[in-house]
């Protein structure tokens, strides 16, 4: 090989590795998940979605090898998520009840897996990054009369770097707070990410963890979450850093997750049949080639859903394309290419099958950081100045356009979407913002004036930006968002009804009505929806335009029992409860 490609790129001093404080890294990770985490309701879709089939299972233990939303099937996803939800709302609850309303307890214990999750992610993420960094292939280029750090030090800035860009992705900072499978299958791409490293010198340890993940994976979004990592494990068969006895154990690992999930499809068919035709039907259809269109519109969702490690993550294939053979770059770069197919092999992909892609992005992304220059690397800063002071501002502007009527035109735009909402004024809130905006202030302060020479420097302030502007999002606007996303009150008010016009063993069927809204009306108002075309009740979806138009249609199919919509909708989605003629 020319001595050329054997010098490395990055480039870097001892300074340049300084350690970031790790109470500052607990801190920024604490505040990020736990803000907005509870004290609030269920988001359609999938985060109501996700509670719906939690509380089935605990409703129906005898279903708890399949998922359901009351009575009906749910085949679009695996029971992992809602095993470890029901088992978390079956121990805890009892706990938080002692304190809050009892189905409060139960919203609260469903979304303390989150926490696990979370943390389970970055431990994957900053632990596999700090192995690969650390070798030898990896190091910067030694410099002439010494000076360069030490490979733990350097490993562990690369970590850190690698945990910042994470909590810097623009995609995950709402949908890691819901109770859906989309943290679950983040956190097993995460850990199987380390699995794959630690491969290299614990192929043992590796074998255990790589088996779990896979087949957890599996069980959480079948074929199309546990593809990718399949697709990476044969990948890494054919390099050339894993020895032979390393390649045994990573087929080991791949045969573990084989059979045991085998052993849960075999399970879930003899128990429920059709649930795994429907769940098998599922996963098999997913797969299609996309039409050019499709392709254009997920690589046009990833711009914005990787931001800002794609750009990095670039920058890296390039800057160490003499070096893809290696495993800091080889890895990542296959499990990215393994998730890039899996995405355009899919006929129809979005931010679930997204969110895999995150890990080998952030972990790309800080290998490129001791290859750029240092005028690059405070781009970053300057994007991050701008951008979030101009989304504070945009904040602020809207708030003041809510609580105070001002400007006029923004008020009204936001008025249409949350009619009805009581704008009295949260001072403990407002405050509380004021201290979040101070506090972005003072960072922009102190990146301009103090300038540390750490490689971290430029994306601390991307990361600690992100957390603020979610952290005020969340004081600011949580309450204007439950109020145009949550079903409670209606879901109640169709409890109300049902318990004094329908007996307990009714069958009542949906008609037009979507998976989040079917979940949530289940979960509010208890009622188990049948898919059965004989019921002698039906609830149709339907809007303020149809309902007008074809009311004539709607009182020929039966009697009207009860009309509702949420306190938010006033010409959109309407719900309609009948009572078929016989």
């Amino acid at each position: 090989m020319p001595l050329s490609q054997t010098k490395t790129p990055a480039r870097l001093t001892e300074p340049a590795t300084r350690k970031l404080p790790r109470n500052i890294l607990f801190w920024l990770m604490s505040a990020y998940i736990l803000a907005g985490l509870f004290w609030r309701d269920p988001w359609k879709t999938d985060d109501i979605t996700g509670l719906a089939t939690m509380l089935s299972l605990l409703e129906q233990p005898n279903t708890w090898l399949t998922t359901h939303v009351g009575s009906m099937p749910l085949t679009q996803e695996g029971p992992l998520t809602t095993w470890i939800g029901a088992l978390f709302i079956a121990l805890f609850s009892p706990i938080f009840g002692l304190f809050i309303d009892p189905f409060e307890a139960k919203i609260a214990a469903s979304r303390l897996p989150n926490l696990l999750y979370f943390f389970g992610l970055m431990w994957g993420i900053w632990y596999g990054t700090y192995l690969l960094a650390r070798r030898p292939e990896a190091q910067p280029l030694p410099l002439p009369f010494g000076g360069e750090p030490n490979p733990r030090d350097y490993g562990r800035m690369m970590a850190d770097v690698a945990f910042l860009f994470t909590i810097a992705t623009a995609g995950i900072i709402v949908k890691i707070h819901e109770t859906s499978p989309f943290p679950l299958i983040l956190v097993l791409h995460s850990l199987a990410f380390y699995g794959f490293v630690r491969m290299l010198d614990h192929p043992i340890q590796a074998t255990a963890v790589l088996g779990v993940t896979i087949s957890g994976a599996f069980f959480t979004r079948g074929l199309l979450g546990a593809s990718p990592l399949i697709l990476c494990s044969f990948a890494l068969i054919f390099a050339c850093f894993y020895s032979k006895r390393q390649k045994f154990y990573l087929l080991l690992s791949l045969t573990i997750a084989t059979l045991l999930s085998l052993s849960w499809a075999l399970s879930s068919k003899q128990v429920d049949l059709s649930w795994f035709r429907e769940w098998w039907y599922w996963n098999t259809s997913s797969f299609a080639l996309e039409q050019f269109s499709h392709i254009a519109k997920n690589m046009r969702d990833l711009v914005w859903f990787l931001w800002p490690s794609w750009p990095f993550a670039v920058f890296a294939l390039w800057n160490w394309r003499h070096w893809y053979k290696s495993p800091h770059i080889y890895i990542p770069a296959a499990l990215m290419i393994s998730n890039f197919l899996i995405i355009f092999a899919l006929s129809d992909s979005f931010e679930m099958e997204y969110a895999p892609l995150t890990i080998p992005m952030v972990v790309l992304a800080a290998m490129a950081i001791p290859t750029l220059r240092r005028s690059v690397i405070n781009l970053l800063d300057w994007y991050s100045i701008m951008v979030i002071s101009l989304f504070f501002i945009t904040v602020w502007l809207g708030w003041a356009a809510l609580y105070l009527g001002w400007p006029t035109k923004i008020n009204h735009n936001i008025m249409r979407l949350i009619q009805g909402f009581d704008v009295s004024i949260n001072y403990l809130a407002v405050i509380a913002g004021l201290l979040i905006t101070i506090a972005w202030g003072l960072l922009v302060r102190w990146r301009l004036s103090y300038n540390p020479s750490a490689m971290w420097r430029g994306i601390v302030l991307t990361a600690a930006g992100a957390t603020c502007s979610w952290l005020i999002i969340v004081i600011l606007w949580m309450p204007a968002v439950d109020y145009n996303r949550s079903y409670r009150v209606v879901g109640h008010n169709l409890a109300q009804v049902a318990q004094s016009n329908i007996s307990a063993d009714a069958c009542v069927r949906t008609q037009g009505m979507g998976l989040g809204q079917r979940s949530a009306l289940y979960v509010f108002s208890g009622i188990h929806f049948s898919n059965s075309s004989s019921c002698e009740y039906v609830l149709i979806q339907t809007n303020s335009a149809q309902l007008g138009s074809e009311s004539k249609i709607y009182a020929d199919l039966g009697t009207v029992i009860w009309q509702g919509q949420r306190r938010s909708e006033r010409h959109g989605e309407t719900f309609l409860l009948l009572k078929r003629f016989n």
